[in-house]
């Protein structure tokens, strides 16, 4: 199917199997996303014990503090779709390919920005910023400078698959994100294990690992197998987007221009600040929770938070996936002046990662300790895993309604509006609830995941509200 034929069913199919058979993959291709981080945890899971939780809380930190310099890359990449989407509405295709290329200049200097603040800080930010200790800051330390360097390889597989599925196609950045996810198994299990002892089921790679000399490195090695398979990865997407659209060639590149990439950091700067913030907030709770509920021999509760922000991040990126779907059917709709049809694809979109939702809470509610169990047996860190899951896993719900309506918004341009949306619920409600959890009186892990899970309810009524005004749709952007 061309690109032009992809984008008229999005003006014109019937809107509930249209955005249905778009969203699903996207859906599907933002959870394989996060399956890079549980390969990790399940390898990691499996060392030897005196490492194996150590290991757990580092990744379960770094990830979010990784995490940040994505949501920035990401803002660009939601910037770029939405005018992208928006021109494609208007037939204007050289005006959609001269966007997506300015947005790849400004993504390579962000990834040389955020990595060499990975390589020179990472120690600072663990130790200072987030308070971790002991070994969990000692193996969290070398991860970071790795996986933080290496950033350039999501910010730009991101922007890519973005750009793709601005123009109609959401089926191909999926089928590559699945060999990804196989490479970087199959990588993990070689730079983790090295020639050493393994899970019998990964009996197959200690012996590889020996004949091609490498080395046992442990949570080090799961850092450079996920950048090695987001890379490789990266360059057939590379070539199928140059090829498929027209992007990137020779007559579609230049130097910068200042007025597009103006005007896609007006666009991209509230939408990443906006979902910087939710990072932020979530690495409050882990900084929290590492001061207040750890010590230099006990660990198990940032441990615990390791296990269960992965879990958590899998809603999250579902919830990203059919917003993503959202905002390309308001942003080609509104191109097209089809406002009725704009708005309605947004309601649709939060309908659909609704149900997403319910299934996944049953299912960690469900099946929540064998799946905790599963990478830490230890009773403490299984303790407090539960008692997240048993208090915020229900409000996933609300998460994804608000997330998918706010991206619908950033289809339509109202960046600032959902920029302001989230500084007011995660400023003024959830950090002072937050650090009142913790102190004042005695000091509650039950009380923090109680903060967390009212600030998803609230955020979603929020957004419920200022959608259903629908006020963004007319002071959607005209570029």
């Amino acid at each position: 199917m061309s690109a032009r034929s992809a984008s008229q069913r999005i003006v014109t199919g019937p809107l509930a199997s249209t955005l249905a058979r778009f969203g699903v993959p996207l859906a599907l291709g933002m959870a394989l996303q996060t399956t890079f981080n549980l390969v990790d945890a399940y390898l990691i899971s499996r060392l030897d014990a005196e490492i194996a939780g150590p290991s757990l809380g580092a990744i379960g930190i770094c990830d979010q503090i990784a995490a940040v310099g994505s949501i920035v890359s990401y803002g660009i990449s939601t910037a770029t779709a939405a005018l992208v989407a928006q021109y494609e509405g208007r037939g204007d295709r050289e005006a959609a390919r001269h966007v997506a290329w300015q947005s790849m200049i400004m993504v390579c200097l962000w990834s040389a920005l955020f990595g060499v603040l990975g390589l020179g800080a990472a120690g600072f930010i663990m130790r200072d910023l987030v308070g971790a200790k002991g070994q969990v800051a000692e193996l969290g330390t070398e991860y970071l400078r790795v996986i933080l360097g290496g950033s350039f390889s999501i910010f730009f597989l991101l922007q890519v698959t973005t750009i793709q599925r601005a123009l109609g196609s959401s089926k191909t950045p999926v089928a590559m994100l699945l060999l990804s996810n196989v490479l970087n198994l199959v990588l993990a299990v070689l730079l983790v294990y090295g020639p050493g002892e393994a899970p019998p089921i990964f009996s197959w790679g200690p012996p590889i690992a020996e004949a091609l000399h490498l080395p046992r490195m442990r949570l080090l090695g799961a850092a450079w197998a996920t950048i090695i398979a987001r890379t490789v990865t990266l360059c057939p997407l590379l070539y199928l987007v140059i090829r498929r659209f027209g992007l990137f060639r020779g007559g579609a590149r230049g130097a910068p221009d200042r007025k597009i990439v103006r005007e896609i950091f007006t666009i991209a700067w509230p939408s990443s600040t906006q979902l910087v913030l939710r990072i932020l907030a979530m690495l409050v709770v882990h900084a929290l929770v590492a001061r207040t509920f750890t010590t230099q021999s006990d660990q198990s509760a940032t441990t615990a938070l390791g296990i269960v922000f992965r879990l958590e991040t899998m809603a999250l990126f579902v919830g990203l996936g059919w917003g993503s779907a959202a905002q390309t059917f308001v942003g080609q709709n509104l191109g097209a002046r089809q406002e009725q049809r704009a708005a309605q694809s947004g309601w649709l979109a939060a309908f659909y990662n609704v149900a997403a939702m319910a299934i996944l809470v049953l299912l960690y509610r469900r099946f929540g300790e064998p799946i905790v169990r599963f990478f830490d047996e230890d009773a403490r860190v299984v303790t407090v895993a539960l008692g997240y899951l048993n208090v915020v896993a229900p409000s996933y719900v609300a998460l994804g309604l608000g997330i998918v309506l706010g991206s619908a918004m950033t289809g339509a341009g109202a960046t600032r509006a959902t920029m302001l949306i989230d500084l007011a619920v995660i400023c003024a409600f959830q950090l002072p609830l937050a650090l009142a959890a913790t102190a004042f009186g005695r000091a509650s892990e039950m009380r923090l995941w109680l903060v967390v899970a009212a600030t998803n309810c609230l955020s979603a009524a929020v957004y419920a509200v200022s959608y259903r005004k629908g006020t963004f749709l007319q002071r959607a952007f005209t570029a």
